[in-house]
């Protein structure tokens, strides 16, 4: 008894993926201060205890995305402490810069292998709790890269547009069962993102060095100089959680919004230059 009175005393439970540092450690922390529990997650679950602190409304536990029987382990641990899982945040994932040539095999296939199929484990793992509840949150972290790819990080932006279509899809079917979906399209916030822990490298290729090569060079100089504060995003993600009909996007950065105006304009633009070609392939009426 003394732990259902437990668990009701928190506003929501948390269950957030990457929390150990940047912007699920940030987003952890903001939770916990609003009086919410956390179940934050990690690699190493004493860097999450050492970097969160410790509360009753804590629950740190480790986790490789990439591995669904510890997935599975965590949600049930969750499940033990608090009873429930309110919102799940898929933060966990990292970058990958180089040109798509460079992107060798493994470099790829360990990128999706974290930032797409380590996602649908642990979104697997949550739903069965939420659709039994009929109601919760599950919030995909995608990038500014997820609505608009752009030379240099092409394979990243890939997994990033699988996460929208994902979210988008999640958005419908999970909607009549009372749970929502978001998927958050971040710009460029200024955490460890392009620093080498959260940043691979392809090797280069010279062919590439006035598109992906460039863009190497402008990352190296943007690193730490990002417009995004990502407390500022962190309060956001509190604000997104109380939300009544939350979004199935959310983009964050005056960067990401002009991005998507941009890419609007330009997707109107080169539609109408080949509308007659696009139209001509029907059926007769």
């Amino acid at each position: 008894m003394q732990s259902n009175i437990q668990q009701q005393a928190y506003k929501r439970v948390w269950f957030i993926t990457g929390a150990s540092r940047g912007l699920g450690a940030l987003i952890a922390e903001a939770a916990l201060a609003d009086g919410n529990a956390v179940v934050a997650t990690g690699r190493n679950a004493a860097a999450v205890a050492e970097r969160l602190g410790s509360s009753p409304a804590l629950l740190p536990l480790a986790l490789d995305v990439t591995d669904e029987a510890q997935a599975q382990a965590a949600v049930a641990a969750a499940l033990a402490t608090f009873g429930r899982i309110d919102v799940l945040v898929n933060n966990a994932g990292f970058g990958l810069l180089g040109a798509v040539e460079e992107a060798s095999e493994a470099e790829v296939r360990r990128l999706y292998e974290t930032n797409v199929f380590g996602l649908l484990k642990v979104t697997r793992a949550v739903l069965p709790a939420m659709r039994a509840r009929g109601a919760g949150h599950v919030i995909n972290f995608s990038s500014i890269g997820g609505y608009r790819s752009a030379a240099g990080f092409g394979v990243y932006c890939s997994t990033k547009f699988a996460v929208e279509g994902l979210t988008e899809a999640l958005h419908a079917e999970l909607a009549p069962l009372g749970i929502h979906a978001t998927v958050v399209e971040p710009g460029y916030f200024r955490t460890d993102f392009l620093d080498a822990n959260s940043l691979a490298v392809s090797a280069e290729m010279p062919d590439y060095a006035a598109t992906a090569g460039q863009v190497r060079r402008a990352a190296a100089g943007l690193n730490h100089q990002q417009p995004g504060d990502p407390l500022k995003l962190a309060s956001a993600m509190l604000v997104l959680a109380n939300a009544a009909q939350p979004p199935v996007r959310l983009p964050l950065g005056s960067d990401t919004l002009a991005a998507i105006a941009a890419k609007h304009a330009e997707v109107a633009r080169e539609t109408e230059a080949w509308r007659a070609l696009a139209a001509s392939t029907d059926f007769p009426a």
